[in-house]
């Protein structure tokens, strides 16, 4: 196999059947690829059961970050697009567009973790594309993964689900994805360990549903953070929601570079979290659900949904340690381009 990415590699002959065996056959095949036809054939779903469809592109810069990289990114994200419906995701489909010169090594170590993954998951990558731009055109390497899921019968999640009582939850730390990212980039040392947070997270959410079944909506607070995901879900509710803000849960690390370099930590992005919204009766189960799950055990009930007055506009508020409210924006401009 050759070191680098050449534009031999996206032409359509030999040099691209050598890339997608050599490399993404021999990474993440399974039965639906190894056919080797240009749409993959699927089930059906079960009588009674809905398809989720959704798709993401992945651009980060670097490509290697503590904890992941950005094949993880790309697996990750989608899964867990698809899973906030309560659906149960089932097949990925991959795209890669590489840069003439992009090192082959360096995309084998990606598609090795896209199918760890993927694995985890219980997903499978069952069609995919390849395409090669010009050296200096591209950079490096841009993915792109759609993703299928069977919603069960019964299960009907939305943002617009919330109800004045509900208990607003996060499934942990809020901040480390987009601190890492940032600390990569800019070459900042931190005492703490900070990295990546990005994980499969559809397991977490069926054993949150069957804890907590009237449970209202996930959202993963990825650009933005928290306080634009926060500020999504209460316009499409119609309500307010209310944030304590001694109960979000946050690395010191990450507090502290915020801090440093003027970020509001709850604009930050995530890659592995999610905002849960659960009736009020429900809240106590739907935590130790997450708290049992290895990516929720710093899960929290950080808040709740209340009535919008008639004479606005749906907002939020985090309530400071001296009982003030204050409003939480959302973000406004780019804090921090090609994050994810």
């Amino acid at each position: 196999m050759d070191e680098t990415v050449l534009l031999g590699h996206g032409s359509g002959g030999t040099m691209m059947k050598r890339i997608i065996d050599d490399v993404f056959f021999e990474a993440y095949a399974g039965e639906e690829l190894l056919e080797g036809n240009d749409a993959a054939s699927l089930p059906a779903p079960a009588a009674g059961e809905r398809i989720a469809y959704s798709t993401d592109s992945f651009v980060v810069t670097p490509h290697f970050f503590p904890g992941g990289d950005i094949g993880r990114l790309a697996v990750c994200g989608t899964v867990n697009d698809v899973a906030t419906s309560g659906a149960v995701p089932k097949f990925l489909s991959c795209g890669f567009i590489l840069e003439e010169g992009f090192p082959v090594a360096d995309l084998k170590r990606i598609c090795k973790s896209m199918a760890e993954m993927a694995k985890e998951a219980g997903v499978h990558i069952v069609t995919g594309d390849t395409k090669v731009v010009n050296r200096g055109h591209g950079d490096g390497v841009f993915i792109n993964t759609s993703g299928i899921g069977f919603i069960p019968a019964g299960v009907s999640l939305s943002g617009a689900n919330c109800k004045p009582g509900d208990k607003i939850l996060v499934t942990g730390t809020m901040g480390d994805h987009g601190i890492t990212i940032m600390s990569c980039r800019e070459e900042l040392s931190f005492n703490a360990d900070i990295q990546t947070d990005a994980a499969p997270l559809n397991h977490l959410i069926a054993e949150v549903i069957a804890a907590a079944p009237d449970t209202r909506c996930f959202r993963d607070p990825t650009r933005g953070g928290l306080a634009s995901t926060l500020n999504e879900l209460a316009s499409q509710s119609g309500v307010d929601f209310i944030v304590d803000e001694g109960a979000v849960p946050v690395k010191d690390a990450v507090l502290g570079a915020c801090e440093m370099l003027g970020y509001d930590v709850y604009q930050v992005a995530n890659e592995g979290k999610m905002v849960c919204v659960v009736p009020a009766e429900q809240a106590d189960a739907a935590l130790a659900s997450m708290k049992a799950n290895k990516y929720g055990v710093d899960a929290a009930i950080i808040g709740e949904v209340v009535e919008t007055p008639e004479e606005r506009d749906p907002r939020v508020s985090i309530r400071t340690g001296f009982g003030a409210l204050r409003i939480m924006d959302m973000l406004v401009g780019e804090q921090l381009p090609r994050i994810c």
